[in-house]
């Protein structure tokens, strides 16, 4: 083993670690021979946004799922996420960050005045209007219109008149977008092609980037650990002084997880799942001469319905009959209790040698209950020509923005 691993991450990211290995295990399961790229971020934000309008077993079991002890507890974590973790940066040369929660309401049934007050305040989101009920194809376009906006047109047309009914009450959604240029930047020029082997032992010729020969590269048994930096806004930590020294506040990396056999994605996800702080506690703190090294370039896209995920997780009475989200909206004529009926999550993510840019949008609808020391230094070699998984995270705070696996870098579909 070599280059030990990063400081722990804030308790505040806890609760969003142990939802981003139980979604990468599940997603993993089905998907294990596509690519994959989802937000686990964008999904925790989103089911967050149901928080403020639970009660009872409903709310324990929202919060049991999010991994917090209490609702305060959750809207704390929340508040550091979107005050560190997803902070933009490109104002001084850092990453493009954007992070935006949204509610819509049909304009027959308004948001309970504390329920809009603790989304608009509390997580940050806008609260609007919409009419589902009788002209759904304009309540599409006000959500689309706000995706595009949220994702620099990464993502649009999410939703259409035909995701609504006359049932349709409320849309919950978050987006996310991140822009960021390598640290280390690579050269087109420097760019060849190669081989990467696939998961059934054929060979795609696939164009592989390189640059430097020292990289944060942590070796361990079975696997390795590549770390790759984002370059970052440096801040004087008093201003005032001749001597004031740089800090950086936060730090964003791409961490790809390469198991040493061609074939062997599936037990590396299966290690790197068994625990929420398995990534960040492998991540390598220091910098290590490389021998060979490339890494493929890919662009992934995915689309999913993802209510039959978060019901096997253990999120389930919000889907049914038993829900208690009676602090969300004021009761309607029906009597009958809100339901999260669909939760969607669209996801694309791009790695070349500017950089990588990646976006993602969680979509729940709501409606009215109907259903359920050396000598030498030592050198490693990191080719990643074969499956291998990667996350986005943010290193203080432990946030993972996005994650995935690559099995074939020449198909842009996932899942």
């Amino acid at each position: 083993m070599m280059a030990g691993p990063s400081k722990k991450p804030r308790q505040s990211a806890a609760g969003l670690a142990g939802l981003a290995a139980r979604l990468t295990k599940r997603l993993a399961d089905e998907n294990p021979r596509a690519n994959l790229v989802f937000s686990p971020l964008s999904i925790y934000a989103a089911v967050s946004l149901l928080a403020p309008g639970a009660r009872g077993d409903t709310l324990a079991e929202i919060l049991r799922f999010l991994g917090a002890r209490s609702r305060d507890e959750l809207e704390e974590s929340i508040s550091t996420t979107v005050a560190d973790a997803v902070k933009d940066r490109s104002g001084s040369g850092g990453p493009s960050v954007a992070f935006a929660c949204g509610v819509w309401n049909d304009r027959t049934r308004p948001l309970k005045p504390a329920y809009r007050e603790a989304v608009v305040g509390t997580y940050m989101a806008e609260a609007r209007a919409a009419d589902f009920h009788e002209n759904a194809g304009e309540a599409a376009e006000q959500i689309n219109a706000w995706v595009e906006e949220v994702t620099r047109n990464l993502i649009g047309n999410i939703v259409s008149a035909k995701s609504f009914d006359t049932e349709t009450d409320a849309v919950l959604a978050n987006a996310i977008y991140f822009r960021g240029k390598w640290d280390l930047p690579f050269y087109e020029r420097s760019t060849t092609d190669r081989l990467f082997q696939l998961l059934d032992g054929a060979t795609v010729d696939a164009p592989f980037m390189c640059n430097s020969n020292r990289h944060f590269v942590a070796a361990y048994d079975g696997f390795k650990v590549l770390k790759l930096q984002y370059k970052m806004q440096q801040q004087q930590t008093d201003p005032w002084s001749s001597k004031a020294s740089l800090k950086k506040d936060t730090q964003y990396s791409m961490c790809i997880f390469l198991p040493d056999a061609y074939d062997g994605l599936r037990t590396l996800l299966d290690e790197i799942t068994s625990r929420p702080g398995f990534v960040h506690d492998h991540l390598p703190s220091s910098k290590v001469k490389v021998c060979h090294f490339g890494v493929p370039k890919f662009k992934l896209e995915f689309l999913s319905n993802v209510t039959q995920i978060l019901k096997d997780l253990g999120l389930v009475l919000p889907f049914c009959m038993g829900a208690d989200l009676s602090d969300m909206m004021e009761a309607d004529r029906s009597g009958l209790p809100l339901v999260v009926q669909d939760v969607f999550h669209k996801a694309v993510v791009e790695v070349n040698e500017e950089g990588t840019v990646a976006a993602a949008v969680t979509i729940m609808r709501i409606a009215p209950g109907c259903a359920p020391g050396m000598i030498a230094e030592p050198t490693v070699d990191f080719v990643a020509d074969h499956p291998f998984a990667y996350f986005i995270v943010e290193e203080t705070s432990g946030a993972i923005l996005f994650a995935g696996h690559v099995v074939d870098p020449t198909d842009g579909k996932a899942g």
